[in-house]
């Protein structure tokens, strides 16, 4: 189960987040997100953590929702899955009135 951690001070580390999770069952990977592409490194402010199974992750949501880490109180929801590249291209297909045809210059 993907679950979003937002509201994360700029002090704590995806080993810090792990430890948090830890407690509730399995966590495959914890991401937090910065800004290395642009420069700064700064982190964002949320991140990303994966646990094993469902169930392990709701009971990580429902313990740590509003729970204070590093001065801050966090925001733990479950994250939405990633939408597969199949549906992304059934949208593209539905009322697209720039199609290709109509693009083309005439001569």
């Amino acid at each position: 189960m993907n679950i979003y951690v937002g509201n994360l001070s700029p002090d704590v580390t995806e080993e810090e987040l792990r430890r948090e999770f830890v407690a509730f069952g399995e966590v495959i990977s914890v991401v937090i997100m910065n800004d290395k592409y642009i420069g700064s490194g700064q982190t964002r402010g949320y991140g990303f953590v994966e646990m094993a199974s469902k169930s392990e992750g709701e009971a990580a949501i429902t313990s740590l929702k509003g729970k204070r880490l590093k001065s801050r109180v966090i925001d733990v929801v479950g994250a939405l899955p990633l939408s597969d590249k199949s549906s992304i291209e059934s949208l593209r297909g539905r009322g697209n009135r720039f199609n290709r045809k109509a693009r083309q210059r005439r001569y």
